[in-house]
């Protein structure tokens, strides 16, 4: 009998666990895509993260975050809803505070952003990590806990502190371009199963041993 997938659509993948959610079932949000069996681990209330941990979010820039990331406790998404003016005297918003301050609210809308925040597919966040607005953190990096992200993070880099500074890559530029050729991330969830020893503790070399055969044309 074949080795048999975990579901990527519950919302509790360790029913004993309810601290630990898989976010792409809870996501309504159309600003937010989130790939499958990327979790969150709070133990309050992780079924909240899209209103909890993706902060200022009014559109349109949107959040997408790849499959089989792991979010520790605490990770926020600073979106570019939180941005004040900066070209005048003052950065404090006037506008939103309503009377005939309200009549100005063309001073605090359209300001320029970074675009979307992208994750990558296979990114562990550490406990308490923020990420900045328009971010792009590449597939397979790292994030050590507490650290603030404010620009893109390279394909298998591990980052920390605040800023966040490249500490190192994972592995050699050369092993980077084969992992994201390998991608398993896409392998077809049965094969990916068979495999799990492999993508967890095997080398670049297994990897691509345990690669599925490209398909006929």
């Amino acid at each position: 009998m074949p080795p048999i997938p975990a579901d990527p659509t519950v919302v509790h993948p360790m029913p004993d666990q309810p601290r630990v959610v898989l976010l792409k079932p809870l996501v309504t949000s159309p600003l937010i895509t989130v790939g499958e069996f990327t979790y969150y681990d709070d133990p309050e209330d992780p079924t909240a993260f899209e209103n909890r941990n993706v902060l200022y979010h009014y559109g349109p820039e949107r959040l997408v975050i790849g499959k089989f990331c792991a979010l520790g406790e605490g990770v926020r998404f600073i979106m570019n809803g939180a941005n004040h003016r900066m070209d005048g005297p003052s950065t404090f918003p006037f506008p939103i505070m309503g009377g005939s301050w309200a009549d100005h609210f063309d001073l605090i809308t359209g300001l320029p952003g970074r675009g979307d925040t992208t994750v990558g597919n296979d990114v562990w966040f550490g406990y308490g990590t923020t990420v900045m607005p328009g971010v792009h953190i590449g597939h397979g990096s790292i994030i050590a806990s507490g650290s603030v992200v404010v620009d893109d993070v390279p394909d298998y880099g591990i980052v920390g502190g605040n800023p966040a500074r490249l500490l190192r890559h994972r592995y050699s530029h050369a092993d980077i371009d084969r992992l994201l050729a390998l991608a398993w991330w896409d392998w077809p969830l049965p094969h990916l199963t068979e495999h799990i020893p492999t993508i967890m503790s095997g080398t670049v070399d297994d990897l691509e041993a345990a690669a599925p055969s490209p398909s006929p044309h």
